[in-house]
Parts: C-alpha cells; sequence; structure tokens
C-alpha cells in the first residue's frame, strides 16, 4: 500500500493539522515506511505460533497472577436499599422521565 500527496492533505485535514510543504513530504516518507513494515509482518507465516498474553513469554517463563474466580462478600442488597425512597421486589423504583 503506497500513499499519495493527496492521502496526506486529507489525513491531515481530518486531525486538524496544518502542515508545510516540507512537512507534508517528510509525512508521506515516514507513512509508506510504516506501511512497507506492515507489509512485510503480513507476510510472515504465523500458523502454529501461539499467541503471547505478555511480551516478556517470550524470553523468560512468567507466572500468571490470577485470584480465584470466587465470591468474597455477602449479598448486602437489603442494607444498600434502605436508604432508596422506593424499593419494590429488591429493585429501585424511579419516577418517569420520558413520555
Amino acid at each position: 500500500m503506497s500513499l499519495t500527496q493527496d492521502d496526506v492533505s486529507r489525513i491531515a485535514n481530518l486531525a486538524r493539522l496544518q502542515l508545510q510543504p516540507a512537512e507534508s513530504e517528510a509525512l508521506l516518507g515516514n507513512l509508506n515506511d510504516f506501511f512497507k513494515i506492515v507489509d512485510q509482518m503480513s507476510a510472515v507465516d504465523t500458523a502454529g505460533v501461539e499467541p503471547l498474553y505478555t511480551p516478556l513469554s517470550a524470553i523468560q517463563q512468567v507466572q500468571l497472577r490470577l485470584r480465584e474466580d470466587a465470591v468474597t462478600e455477602s449479598n448486602q442488597r437489603e442494607l444498600n436499599q434502605q436508604s432508596a425512597p422506593a424499593v419494590e421486589d429488591g429493585l429501585f423504583l424511579v419516577p418517569k422521565v420520558i413520555e
């Protein structure tokens, strides 16, 4: 994928940037270099490569610090709803605001 000067002008307009001609040329070169790298990365066959959950796991053993998925608090719905002006069947009642 190769961008043109018109593409750079449109991107600058969308980003609300005012570019000088020299800046526009430099940006065109940088963006085209970026897309060349993306094309090179897309060409690499990644079939069978396991995704990493952190980049560090590629170079060292990383222990996940996940806690056990367990309920640690008791249900306090009634206590939390004591200050509500109106409650019915465990739900807060509010006035109708849309006709």
